[in-house]
């Protein structure tokens, strides 16, 4: 896990799964929130072990201040969650992946004018590139719209508000990752988002109990494939590259889980779907070159100055 690149690759493919597994869990009776839940709670308890052995130190040692900001984005990550795996009771996963990444707009707007990671024109036309595509890619959904409730349009309004949250996450991880190691930051940050969805279940009557045996098995496959293997891997990604960049990356997730619903649960893959796609793909590839070849620069000046 030395190059970033490579984790953000095994990161996307494995958040692509997690639509697929959610849409699984509503056949097997289970509700929004209790997915939610049980998602987070296993993701961390496998990482408790971790936390407490390895970083038991950095632990000790975080201050009050910073448990502070840590339960902020524990709790803005517990609405992302909330409101996404409900979108996905109501609309089809192509859009509700598509619209859930709709936080470039925020990540690259916030992190370009106060966070000091400078956006070139070239990563501009990118992101312009994949929310055009994004905007094909959803077009269908938005035609017919009647009374919200129920609908598909409320679904893609759901995982549009999702993807807000997810760019103020990306945007406090991004700050809070340059003095905290991936581990000590995503136990606590988890940690928090767990309480916080157990008082949502609490508070709106969630069933918790009892589950079938598939329910079981697929909570607990969402913690180790779209937890541990997806955020996690994008939050150690978050110090080596710049918010903008891993923001960018997961729009490869619609990519990826649009195929995989097509072939898992038979979800058509239309034009709109495609050319959209496509459109997504550039601006992936126009971000994340634009920034390679930047850091493939300063390593040669590096060379030339030894």
């Amino acid at each position: 896990m030395r190059r970033p690149e490579f984790a953000i690759v095994i990161a996307v493919i494995a958040v692509s799964f997690s639509s697929i597994f959610i849409k699984w869990g509503y056949e097997e009776n289970l509700e929004p929130l209790a997915i939610a839940f049980y998602r987070l709670l296993f993701t961390t308890l496998l990482l408790l072990p971790f936390a407490l052995f390895m970083q038991g130190t950095e632990l000790k040692a975080i201050g009050g201040k910073r448990l502070g900001v840590l339960a902020v984005i524990g709790f803005v990550l517990s609405l992302h969650f909330s409101l996404w795996i409900s979108s996905l009771e109501l609309t089809s996963v192509a859009s509700s992946v598509l619209l859930v990444t709709v936080h470039p707009i925020l990540v690259g707007s916030v992190s370009h004018f106060f966070m000091k990671d400078r956006l070139t024109k070239f990563n501009f036309i990118g992101i312009t590139v994949a929310i055009f595509g994004m905007i094909i890619l959803t077009f269908e959904d938005f035609e017919g719209v009647g009374a919200l409730t129920g609908t598909r349009a409320l679904g893609d309004l759901l995982a549009f508000a999702a993807g807000i949250c997810a760019g103020v996450y990306i945007l406090g991880g991004r700050k809070m990752r340059r003095n905290l190691p991936v581990i000590t930051y995503a136990f606590l940050v988890y940690l928090f988002c767990t309480i916080f969805l157990l008082i949502g279940c609490l508070v709106t009557g969630t069933a918790l109990a009892p589950l079938s045996t598939n329910a079981w098995i697929l909570l607990v496959v969402m913690a180790l494939v779209p937890g541990i293997l997806g955020h996690t891997l994008y939050n150690w990604s978050l110090k080596h590259v710049t918010a903008t960049v891993v923001s960018v990356s997961l729009l490869g997730e619609p990519i990826g889980s649009s195929l995989l619903a097509l072939i898992l649960l038979g979800e058509e893959l239309t034009g709109f779907v495609l050319i959209g796609g496509a459109f997504i793909l550039i601006g992936i590839l126009m971000t994340s070159m634009k920034k390679k070849r930047k850091r493939k620069k300063r390593h040669k000046y590096a060379s030339a100055s030894d």
